[in-house]
């Protein structure tokens, strides 16, 4: 098992990104949700999670997807990996996220 890292950085626009690598699944996936719950991710005007990196998702890493949707804007930068993809795609939300693939637009 690859284990889960998480940073965070704030950016000038306002943006506060969130890179994720590795393995998330129920007993991991709670690094994450602190680090979209910590005070700079909590006041950004928008939060991207970079999830090029994670190597596998389960539902618990899809259902923290949801619920930091439906707090405000998110967006999901890749590529996506294809088993994220792919559980994206077959439970039907894939549309429901903003992707970009345009890892030149950050720094």
């Amino acid at each position: 098992m690859e284990s889960p890292r998480v940073t965070v950085r704030t950016e000038a626009d306002g943006a506060c990104v969130v890179v994720c690598s590795g393995e998330f699944d129920l007993d991991t996936v709670g690094e994450l949700e602190a680090a979209c719950g910590a005070p700079e991710a909590a006041g950004a005007q928008r939060l991207v999670l970079d999830v090029s990196e994670v190597v596998f998702a389960d539902s618990s890493f899809l259902n923290v997807l949801i619920g930091l949707r439906n707090r405000g804007p998110l967006v999901l930068e890749g590529p996506l990996p294809h088993q994220l993809h792919r559980l994206l795609e077959m439970t039907g939300v894939l549309p429901l996220f903003e992707v970009r693939d345009d890892r030149c637009r950050r720094g």
